[in-house]
């Protein structure tokens, strides 16, 4: 016989032999089997000195800790609503799944939310609506420096690295932006091999550790970057100065995620976690982020330069403004993440309570450029838990000109909101290095998903631009985006967060009193 048939054989054989030798034992002799470990573990509870609870409860208190394992599952999918699953509601997830799916997306009788509910949000209509095709939406990140525009989606891929996300994933949502015409941002843990597979485009980002772009001492190295920046694929460069889940603590990859692989690509060590600095080495200050904007569109041959942050102090943004106008270098885009922005690992207090809020933000940023007379040649990306149609067109009216999306390109790949994604235990295989759970993630079928999501948000951004009777993004302002401000009372973003005239912050005699404090300790010189 062969060690197959050997090894068929004994799995049926030998459980026949136990099953048939137990089925005689004496009752007393199965009462022994059951009550035997019932009481071992008892006195082992009784006598261990790390949980007080099995020292009272012995045996019984394993319940409470078999329960508290999967309390989240039950949260999720027993306990929750359609609309107060948090982080993202489970009205919104199956949005994204329904439309990765291709199937059908509409809601029978009525909407769920409280339409007379403060902080209910809408977007007036006309009744003359018109038909916006989707090449009107187009949007050009270039300003008069940049060589190498690029035109592209008004909905990209948000930041999300190779050692965060798996190699399927990133290869995936690379080939779901290839097939339907949008951007993928690599994050800043450098560019793989699985980013450039597919030939979808990709925006180069790298922060504080200069993964991808970095030297032996961890500083920027010049020459790894105009290599990478090269690259045909790469159509605009991110320098990510921080990230909303944690502003002002630099990036975090687990150990127990860091492969050789990942190791080689971001230039680090095996076998501790991969920690980004709090703040870059390549430049200290205002003025010095501006030069080395110039130097990096230099490197590049002309391709869009921009930076990413969470907006803290509003002084710092100003300041950067000044050097802006000192200088004369002026940035293509500046990306703007929201403090609700997700991330694969963060200390709490960072994610809870630290960084201002996209919609915040993005009122921030737009009145300060457009105050400084900066606003048209810079483009605002905005990023922060965006996934309708809705959401996208939220933000667009608050300033932005394009958005950036993670949570909502995760669920089009499966994403569960497990929120498992720094353990390495992803159970869809996104978040996650272990092979076999990689392999369950079929690139090609999840390639798809990603492309339809973003196909039927373009769909859904021009059909919803046509009802308020727009036929492009420039048009859209915060006078059509309504807000139930306190019962019967309704106000428009423009009534609530009124933007400033051209110019007026850089003359004392015009400058809002409400700017004045934050314009008077703004330094370009430093933060």
């Amino acid at each position: 016989m062969t060690v197959r048939q050997q090894f068929m054989v004994a799995v049926v054989v030998v459980p026949a032999l136990v099953g048939w030798w137990a089925w005689h034992w004496p009752p007393a002799w199965w009462a022994f089997v059951v009550i035997g470990p019932l009481a071992a573990l008892g006195l082992y509870d009784m006598l261990q000195r790390k949980r007080s609870i099995l020292r009272l409860y012995p045996v019984l208190g394993h319940f409470r800790y078999t329960l508290e394992s999967f309390r989240v599952e039950i949260q999720q999918y027993f306990i929750e609503s359609d609309l107060n699953g948090t982080p993202v509601p489970r009205e919104f997830r199956s949005l994204v799944y329904q439309r990765a799916k291709g199937e059908k997306d509409t809601r029978p009788f009525g909407t769920i939310m409280d339409v007379n509910q403060d902080g209910y949000e809408w977007i007036n209509h006309t009744v003359a609506p018109v038909h916006v095709e989707r090449s009107d939406l187009q949007v050009t990140f270039g300003g008069p420096a940049c060589e190498q525009p690029h035109v592209g989606s008004p909905l990209n891929i948000s930041a999300m690295s190779y050692g965060s996300l798996s190699k399927n994933a990133i290869e995936a949502l690379n080939l779901g932006a290839k097939r339907d015409g949008f951007a993928h941002n690599t994050g800043e843990g450098g560019i793989s091999p699985y980013h450039i597979k597919h030939g979808g485009d990709l925006i180069f980002q790298f922060g504080t550790g200069y993964f991808g772009c970095r030297n032996a001492q961890g500083g920027f190295d010049p020459q790894l970057f105009q290599q990478k920046a090269a690259l045909d694929q790469v159509k605009m460069i991110e320098i990510k100065l921080s990230q909303g889940a944690k502003p002002g603590h630099g990036g975090i990859l687990p150990a127990v995620k860091l492969t050789a692989e990942i190791a080689e690509i971001r230039h680090v060590p095996m076998g501790q976690d991969v920690l980004s600095p709090a703040h870059h080495t390549a430049f200290d200050s205002p003025t010095g982020l501006l030069q080395f904007v110039q130097q990096l569109r230099e490197l590049s041959g002309g391709k869009p330069i921009g930076f990413k942050l969470c907006i803290g102090r509003r002084s710092e943004f100003l300041a950067i403004c000044k050097a802006m106008l000192t200088t004369g270098i002026q940035p293509d885009f500046i990306t703007i993440d929201g403090s609700e922005g997700g991330t694969g690992a963060a200390p709490i207090e960072f994610t809870n309570s630290v960084g201002t809020p996209l919609k915040d933000a993005l009122i921030i940023v737009n009145n300060a450029l457009i105050g400084t007379g900066l606003r048209d040649d810079i483009k605002i990306i905005a990023a922060g838990k965006i996934i309708s149609a809705f959401h996208l067109i939220k933000a667009l009216a608050l300033g932005a000109d394009a958005v950036n999306s993670a949570r909502g390109m995760m669920f089009a790949l499966g994403c569960i909101q497990s929120r498992a994604c720094n353990t390495d235990h992803c159970p869809t295989g996104i978040a996650t290095q272990d092979p076999a759970r990689v392999v369950a993630l079929d690139v090609e079928n999840k390639a798809n998903r990603v492309a339809r999501y973003h196909q039927q948000m373009m769909k859904n951004l021009a059909e919803l631009l046509g009802a308020a009777g727009l036929k492009s993004l420039s048009q859209l302002t915060p006078a059509h985006i309504m807000h139930r401000y306190q019962g019967t009372v309704v106000k428009s973003y423009e009534q609530m967060f009124p933007t400033l005239a051209p110019g007026v912050l850089l003359n004392d005699e015009t400058r809002p009193t409400a700017w004045a404090a934050d314009w008077q300790a703004a330094d370009a010189t430093h933060w």
